[in-house]
């Protein structure tokens, strides 16, 4: 039996494109609250949904451990549980009222139940966590278990339903701002041979996530930040090379995904990291997320070089500075194409994320990205359409405009929620046309590589001219189709008050 059963209810099963994708990671945010209330005394247990069919196995885990609590506290670090898709959501319902018809006292986390905490306590939630929920977690587990004398009125970040029904919430906390005190994850509750198992079966190599960093203080209008706002807080370099040491020794990862929103904002961190890393044999092949302009600061660009940098994705969004303006961004079309070339120099691969389907959206705009890709050829790119998300500029700007649906189902619904500048069909057309012709520029220039050195061919190179081939033949009927769709009825985006010079098509 355990004190408390932690899970969360992002199924990689429930996620199509991601499931095929194959390249699972542990929920981070889930594993530090468990490490943080393991370290305040209670005994706790782990249901990890990213690598189980569907929630049957969590009422398994509940009757296995028998907890009087149970925590689905969503990995704040999955951009996914920002999106709040409709399947994960169902599934975080379906696990509230499971663990509720055991007699376990309900307590959710996620930027979802922060958002819209009254739905969940419509499913058997007893206690919603706001924002960050490690500090509030251990208050209110020891109002409930230790006759605590803080009541819970004084916890602050907590939302409850009174007697009659009424929600009633206190005051968000305020952020964590040392992180080094926070415990490392608790990676032994992890099965880590089935990752490690999945990844190298599928990729050849075992990757696992860390995060060096907590928010982001940009202010792309887009950007959901229900949890941790406009902070942004750093974890010293001297403590994350202690976690790399210790996962290098314990776990061998072959390659590291840092999931921070931004890695090394603060000046210098990035030189410091990569001398601790040296100096302490820590490398780990690594991918990051990192903005075009800090990277473009001093040497930078070098000292992620030497910490071990694999892969930089780079927020580029679009190839139209109108656009990037309009998203209040921050960077410029020159600065991506300057930092491409920089970080290819340095043997860094770059990935862009791009974003169509942004008020004020022209084919013109759209033509642009194209543009930028082509002439940056980034090493692999991740296409999505603007998706409103509460709490910020844009979803206030066009919220009047929802319909019935106002979230996706999974990851590749794409859907546009609001009048966008074209319709859903359009921009799934576009995202097909997209990977198309990126994937036919990449098979190509492998190719043309075995080409000068045949002593290297191998069967991938022979599915991968086919693949090409196919895409060449078929990509002016995809086109074709697309300008159809293009040709569609819509409705424009219609925007009143501030700002609304920027939505104009």
């Amino acid at each position: 039996m355990s004190d408390v059963l932690f899970g969360q209810s992002y199924y990689l099963r429930f996620d199509p494109k991601l499931w095929k994708a194959r390249q699972p990671y542990p929920p981070l945010g889930t594993l530090y609250a468990a490490s943080y209330l393991r370290e305040k005394g209670y005994d706790v247990a782990f249901f990890d949904a990213m690598l189980s069919d569907s929630e049957k196995e969590w009422v398994e885990a509940l009757d296995a451990h028998q907890p009087q609590y149970a925590v689905i506290y969503e990995d704040n670090f999955n951009y996914l549980s920002k999106m709040c898709l409709l399947r994960m959501r169902q599934a975080a319902f379906n696990m509230s009222e499971m663990a509720k018809a055991k007699g376990c006292t309900v307590i959710v986390c996620g930027s979802d139940a922060t958002d819209h905490a009254s739905e969940y306590f419509d499913h058997g939630v007893d206690y919603v966590l706001l924002g960050e929920g490690e500090i509030t977690l251990g208050e209110l587990m020891d109002h409930l278990t230790s006759g605590s004398p803080k009541n819970k009125e004084d916890i602050l970040g907590l939302a409850w339903n009174t007697q009659n029904g009424k929600l009633q919430q206190t005051t968000m906390r305020p952020v964590i701002k040392e992180l080094d005190e926070l415990p490392f994850p608790a990676w032994d509750l992890v099965d880590i041979p089935r990752y490690k198992k999945i990844w190298q079966e599928h990729h050849g190599y075992y990757s696992m996530n860390l995060v060096t960093t907590r928010g982001c203080p940009y202010h792309c209008n887009w950007c959901a930040k229900p949890i941790w706002g406009q902070r942004y807080n750093v974890r010293s370099p001297e403590n994350v090379v202690e976690e790399m040491l210790w996962i290098k020794h314990t776990h061998q990862p072959d390659h590291v995904w840092f999931a921070d929103d931004i890695m090394g904002l603060k000046p210098g961190w990035i030189q410091e990291f990569a001398k601790l890393v040296e100096k302490n044999d820590a490398v780990i092949p690594f991918k990051s997320l990192n903005r075009a302009d800090l990277l473009l600061m001093g040497d930078t660009i070098d000292a992620l070089r030497r910490a071990g940098a694999r892969t930089v994705w780079i927020g580029a969004e679009s190839g139209s500075q109108k656009i990037l303006d309009a998203m209040e961004k921050g960077t410029t079309v020159e600065q991506i194409y300057e930092v491409t070339w920089r970080l290819h120099g340095a043997g860094i691969q770059v990935a862009f994320f791009l974003q169509f389907g942004y008020p004020g959206e022209t084919r013109e705009d759209i033509e642009l990205t194209l543009k930028m890709v082509r002439d940056c050829q980034p090493d692999d790119i991740g296409i999505s359409v603007s998706y409103p998300l509460p709490g910020t500029t844009f979803y206030e700007r066009v919220k009047a405009e929802f319909g019935e649906k106002q979230n996706w189902q999974d990851s590749e619904d794409l859907a546009m929620l609001y009048h966008g500048p074209y319709t859903t069909e359009f921009y799934r057309k576009l995202h097909a046309v997209v990977h198309k012709e990126f994937r036919k520029r990449k098979f190509l220039g492998e190719i043309s590589n075995v080409i000068r050195s045949p002593n290297n061919l191998q069967k991938q190179h022979v599915r991968r001219f086919a693949a090409a081939l196919y895409y060449q033949l078929s990509l002016p009927l995809e086109r074709h189709k697309l300008n159809q769709l293009a040709k569609a009825p819509h409705e424009p985006t219609v925007t009143s008050g501030l700002n609304r010079e920027i939505f104009q098509i």
